[in-house]
Formats: C-alpha cells, structure tokens, sequence
C-alpha cells in the first residue's frame, strides 16, 4: 500500500487523543518493557505543555535514531488545541512534525481538526532520514484572528486554516506521541526538539518557549538539552555548532 494510501487510513489516529495534562497513573506493562496509559485507548507522551497561551509554536524536530514501529504510530510534533477546546467544547486542534506507521519511512505531516470534524491529515514531505532536522511551526496569521498557517524551514505549507475562537486562547504544545495501534507492542522513538518558541502574536513574536506543564508517561524519557533564558530575556548569540539552542530537550522510549 502507497504511503499516502496508508495515512488515509490511519489519519483518524494521529493526535486524537486528548493531550492536555500528564498521564500520571500511566503504568508499564507487565514486562516493564512497554508503556501503557490509564485511560486505555493507546496513548503515550513524552514532551511539554507552555506556561502561557499563545498565537504559534515552532521548533526543529530531528529524530535522532530510527524509528521502531511495532503498531500504530510513533510521532513527535508541535501545535495548538486539543480535544474539547473548540469554541463551544468540540475538538479543534492543528499540528506540524515528523511521524512513522508501521512499515513506512518517517514522514513530515500536518493535522487539522476543526468545528468537530474528522482530522485533516497533509502529508507534507516522506522518505525522511534519521539525523535530518525539519524546522516546523503552526503560527497565527496577522491579519486574520483565528487563521492559522503551517511552516516548514521557514516557508509557509498551507493556505490559512480557520479555526473558529482560537486566537490567543491555547497553550502550545511540543511532544512525542506513540499508540499502540490497539495492540500490546511496544513502540520506539527518540526525538530532539531544539529552539522550541512561542509566538507571542500572529505573524510571529517569537520568545523562548518555558514549560508549564510535563508529560511523561511510564517508560518514556525527557532529557533537557537547554533551558529558556529568564523571564523576559532573549536569545544570547549564536551558540557553537554543537551546542542545542534553548528551549531543547530530547523524547524517547
């Protein structure tokens, strides 16, 4: 089966499960090799929720080893919304980053949810390679509250996105993702997300992105890389080659 023949049957599963607080009672599976959630639909993170609401998010996301899909899927992504976040409690949410199903090479895709509907899923890049870095980012437009874009290594990918009482109301997001497909597998991935900001107003203001929430499901890892700067200060110069750009940190399992 083609790749994009494949995401049109699996585009109902990347991103719908509610991503909004950590899954604490998460618990491994019997043999400890394996992560599982509380509420049972499949569902693992890895990543951070932002302290404040804002009008984008970006960050340059590298899977730093290959992924290993067992069932389902395996992602790591930014974006905004959520289920139940829509404008009068329906699901509503848009996503950019770096996914893989089972027997497919990484793949760049965006998702769109809107008014309650199904997700939307954009297949924006595939045959992705281990170690390559995308820059991505979901920003509000300045000139139209609520429209948004996606933007891939500094270029916008999508014509904008009208998403209905969602201008300065989401707290961005910057996670890994996996789900088992339904099945008791167990998935692998390691992502880096570097320079990860939050827009402070459509069009992009962009300032460090500062955790204010945690996810971190059983058996899954964060490392921290870099730090934001302090409340209210800005990017130092351009550290050296080597050195992640903050806000970093690496998801993996």
């Amino acid at each position: 089966m083609r790749l994009v023949q494949l995401l049109a049957v699996c585009s109902c599963a990347l991103g719908v499960a509610a991503y909004l607080g950590e899954s604490s009672s998460a618990t491994a599976s019997a043999s400890g090799a394996c992560v599982s959630d509380a509420d049972g639909n499949g569902y693992t993170y890895a990543g951070h929720q932002a302290n404040i609401a804002g009008h984008g998010v970006r960050a340059t996301i590298t899977p730093t080893r290959s992924l290993n899909v067992a069932a389902g899927h395996v992602a790591g992504w930014v974006g905004v919304g959520g289920p139940g976040q829509g404008a009068n409690g329906e699901d509503a949410w848009l996503q950019v980053g770096i996914a893989s199903v089972q027997g497919t090479a990484p793949y760049l895709y965006a998702e769109v949810v809107r008014d309650g509907r199904k997700p939307q899923l954009i297949l924006l890049d595939e045959g992705l390679q281990t170690g390559v870095s995308r820059r991505v980012a979901v920003l509000e437009t300045s000139t139209q509250p609520d429209s948004w874009r996606v933007w891939v290594d500094g270029r916008p990918v999508t014509k904008p996105l009208h998403i209905r009482g969602s201008s300065g109301r989401w707290a961005p997001i910057a996670t890994a993702e996996s789900w088992d497909g339904g099945e008791a597998v167990c998935n692998r991935f390691a992502f880096r997300f570097e320079r990860v900001s939050v827009s402070y107003g459509g069009g992009g203001s962009w300032r460090p992105f500062v955790s204010g929430h945690r996810f971190l499901d059983s058996g899954h890892k964060l490392q921290s890389l870099a730090e934001a700067p302090a409340v209210g200060g800005t990017y130092a110069s351009e550290p050296s080659s080597q050195s992640p750009l903050p806000y970093a940190f690496v998801a993996s399992s």
